[in-house]
């Protein structure tokens, strides 16, 4: 994991403001995203190697949770082109500041009543990682129903550990929730499916062997190629695995921009 505070200059004479110690770590951190996601994306390339798959079939999404723009452009200018937020506010602010031709993730838990919002705000939004019960789905159909674009692809999440701190459906409401996309909403495309892992972020085979059984269920029901069910699993900790179980859609975040940068509670 990169460290980017190490970079700082320190002169404890000056006194700075919130504002200016964001943008002088923004500045020290440039450079080392893009070679960060070099790193990853080699990795990758390793890991698909290691199974006897092919990278181009293993998509990586940049999670720029917490992170200023400068370093989303960093990495946009090293040719990547899909990105992932956590929140709707943030994607919502980052969005528009961002070139038009970037394919935003929406990724995790989704409030029903934020789907207007996360749509109108992101025109160029490719995908929701996280549609967890038949509310969510309604409400992204409507909102998707009310403008001129293209269906928006869409991921079951399911929550493959357990925890009940965790939002997904239990494997065995998978396939009822994946049928209702497919057949009740119209506008959406459904794609797969995703898990988020561990409390630490990170799963076991288990929780990747999971998640490939739900896809065998659905494509079996719904009578699809698996080809057309996705499995968007792993992150910074345990990408490299999800990759050589099957993922064809990874999340990296930290591993590319350094650890998130959370606002000191005072």
């Amino acid at each position: 994991m990169l460290n980017f505070s190490s970079t700082l200059i320190h002169r404890p004479s000056v006194m700075l403001s919130a504002c200016d110690s964001t943008d002088m770590a923004a500045r020290a951190a440039e450079g080392l995203a893009s070679t960060a996601l070099r790193n990853v994306l080699q990795r990758v390339q390793q890991a698909a190697e290691r199974a006897s798959r092919q990278a181009s079939q293993v998509r990586v999404v940049a999670v720029s949770k917490t992170k200023p723009v400068v370093l989303l452009q960093e990495v946009y200018d090293a040719g990547h082109r899909h990105f992932g937020e956590n929140y709707v506010q943030e994607i919502i602010e980052k969005a528009p500041q961002m070139p038009k031709d970037v394919q935003w993730h929406f990724i995790g838990h989704l409030q029903s009543n934020k789907a207007k919002a996360l749509l109108a705000g992101v025109p160029n939004l490719y995908m929701v990682e996280g549609v967890d019960s038949p509310k969510v789905a309604n409400h992204l159909e409507k909102a998707v129903a009310g403008l001129e674009r293209n269906p928006l692809k869409v991921l079951v999440q399911v929550n493959t550990s357990g925890e009940e701190s965790k939002s997904g459906v239990e494997p065995s409401e998978c396939v009822e929730l994946a049928r209702h996309v497919k057949l009740e909403c119209p506008h959406l495309e459904f794609s797969g499916l995703m898990t988020i892992g561990n409390a630490d972020y990170t799963s076991t085979p288990e929780n990747f062997k999971t998640l490939a059984s739900c896809r065998d269920q659905i494509c079996k029901e719904l009578q699809i190629s698996p080809e057309q069910c996705e499995l968007s699993m792993g992150m910074s900790g345990d990408f490299e695995l999800a990759i050589e179980m099957g993922s064809t859609n990874v999340r990296i975040g930290s591993t590319i921009f350094g650890a998130r940068s959370y606002p000191v509670k005072t």
